[in-house]
Formats: structure tokens, C-alpha cells, sequence
């Protein structure tokens, strides 16, 4: 075990990739809400990328860590500090046993990862270790980090002298803004809203509600008019699709969100550019929208990811 809680007024759970093959059953996959801040983290700390690290949104925390070790830290929202110091996020650091970590929460930005190496090694539940709270499964006991708790840790794959002082520079990462131009591909259900709601949709600025959560971003802007019946038999369900309910007002589905639903989806977010809504801050940050093509889409999201493990450099 290398590290120990001892002070959380947030939002921390263990979350590795997701949970995969369990949708079929109802199982959502739940996993990180910042994908690539999550792979970052893991690829700074010389893991594999989808190595389970400790997710930490809506709050602070703090840990003791217990031996020698390496950490990585990337995400936004987040100050860090080691010890006696500070430091930015996105890179490695060697950290002695007896010292602390902490996470001090900033305005902007959401969700910070914390990579160990050699990963969180928390009993695996349906092949995850993520944390599913509403199911009160995976991670640690199925719930949220406690004070108290010690987080079990797998032995590194290198030598800690070789992973630690690395970073990924800012040019490889998402383009995290406070007025992000999020990419849509539109559909399956654009049939059910007038053309003015499509425009409406594409043409206006949105805000993340207050009530929003790892299930769910609902979205607070114009509301957009559908056409006659306004629920379908229910459906397949994914992260990133945009529900529209009867309020008119969006809701983009999350990490832990539900395996199907019946409300008409007007469009999903790309995978490149689920990150940055992930990172918004409610009732904060304008959120627009922009359609382009599947085609472009992937190859985007293949060129961030592309760029993720070349782009480590050793800091200064």
C-alpha cells in the first residue's frame, strides 16, 4: 500500500477504463469522466493506459503517502502540492514515504487523475475496478475515498528514477477553455425537432446545471422544440449522447450514465472532445456546439491520442 487518506471534502473514487461487456445487462460502464487526462496521468506514470488511478472532482483531498513512490497528476480545476511545494499538473513526481499530497480545488476545470506506478490495485468487480456509486460496486467498497482509507497499489513495470520529472506539454492536450466549441455529430433522432430547433441547437450557448453529475451534464440554454411524440421505446444508451426531454433542455450523457433511454437524442459529443465538457464548471463556462462528420471526428480523437505518448518529455 503506498498511499492513505487523511483529509477529503470531495468527490474522489477509483476509476480505471470502464467496465466493458456489462451494458448488455444493464451495467453502465462508468470509467473516468476526462479520458485523456485519465490515459495521461497513467502514461507519465509509466502504466499502461487503462490502469486504475483515483479520479477527484467537486471538492479537495489529501494523502499520506506511505513509501516511496511515483506519482503523476494530470486533469484541470487543481493545484497540487507535495510536501513543502507546488507544482502543475500533467507530470511525474518522485515522492517519499511520510510526505503529503494534496489537491486544492481552483475555478476552472473539474476532474483531476492521480497515476500511481504500478496502478490502484483495488479487487476487480465484473473486470473493472471502477467505482459505480449509484450500484455501490468496484473501486473501494463500491463508495467514495474516506478518510482513513489506504489504497492498495501494484508493484511499478520501471525503475522509479526513469519515470519521475516527465511531462506532457500543453501542446498535447485538449484545448481546455471556459468557452469550449464543442464537435457534435447529429443524430439518430433529428427527425423529431423543427429546423429552427436544429439551428437553435448549433447557434446558441449553453450552460452545465448545478444538478449535473457523473451521470449526467444536463445543460441549461434555449430550449429546443420537438415534433409530436417526445419519448420512444427505450433505446441503447452512450456516453456522450444528447438526450432532449420534454423540458426542451439538453442533458449529455456521462461516464456513469444508464444503459438505455427513451428520450430523442439530437446529437453525441465526439470522444475528442468529451474532455472538455467534462471539465466545465457549472453555471460557469459558455458551451457552444459544432456538427462535423464521423470521418473527421475519428481522425481527430486518433491524432490526440496519437500525440499522448510521444509528446512525453522530461521536465526542466
Amino acid at each position: 500500500m503506498s498511499l492513505e487518506v487523511i483529509d477529503v471534502s470531495g468527490l474522489a473514487t477509483i476509476q480505471d477504463s470502464g467496465r466493458k461487456g456489462w451494458r448488455r445487462f444493464g451495467v453502465p460502464a462508468s470509467g473516468p469522466m476526462d479520458l485523456f487526462a485519465f490515459s495521461a496521468a497513467n502514461a507519465l506514470a509509466g502504466n499502461p493506459l487503462d490502469f486504475a488511478v483515483v479520479e477527484i472532482g467537486l471538492g479537495e483531498i489529501a494523502f499520506r503517502v506511505l513509501q516511496d513512490c511515483v506519482i503523476a497528476v494530470a486533469g484541470a480545476g487543481y493545484n497540487l502540492a507535495i510536501y513543502l511545494w507546488e507544482f502543475p499538473l500533467w507530470s511525474s513526481f518522485f515522492v517519499r514515504g511520510g510526505w503529503t499530497i494534496r489537491f486544492h480545488k481552483i475555478d476552472d476545470g473539474m476532474w483531476a487523475y492521480l497515476a500511481i506506478a504500478g496502478g490502484v490495485q483495488t479487487q476487480p468487480v465484473l473486470g473493472s475496478r471502477s467505482t459505480y456509486l449509484r450500484g455501490a460496486f468496484g473501486g473501494l467498497e463500491g463508495r467514495q475515498l474516506q478518510v482513513g482509507d489506504r489504497i492498495p497499489t501494484g508493484r511499478p513495470l520501471y525503475a522509479l528514477d526513469g519515470l519521475a520529472a516527465r511531462t506532457l506539454p500543453i501542446e498535447a492536450r485538449p484545448p481546455y477553455s471556459d468557452h469550449p466549441v464543442i464537435d457534435i455529430v447529429m443524430g439518430p433522432q433529428t427527425k423529431y425537432f423543427s429546423n429552427e430547433s436544429i439551428q437553435t441547437f448549433l447557434a446558441s450557448d449553453y450552460s452545465v446545471r448545478l444538478t449535473s453529475d457523473r451521470m449526467g451534464y444536463r445543460l441549461e440554454g434555449p430550449p429546443l422544440t420537438q415534433r409530436g411524440k417526445t419519448e420512444l421505446i427505450s433505446e441503447g444508451m452512450t456516453f456522450g449522447a444528447i438526450q432532449v426531454p420534454a423540458s426542451g433542455q439538453p442533458i449529455v450523457m456521462m461516464a456513469d450514465c444508464p444503459t438505455t433511454g427513451g428520450y430523442p437524442k439530437i446529437a453525441a459529443v465526439t470522444s475528442a472532445d468529451l474532455p472538455l465538457l467534462a471539465q466545465c464548471v457549472p453555471n460557469k463556462p459558455r458551451i457552444s456546439f459544432q456538427e462535423t462528420t464521423i470521418a473527421k471526428a475519428q481522425k481527430k480523437y486518433r491524432m490526440l491520442m496519437s500525440k499522448l505518448k510521444s509528446s512525453i518529455v522530461e521536465a526542466d
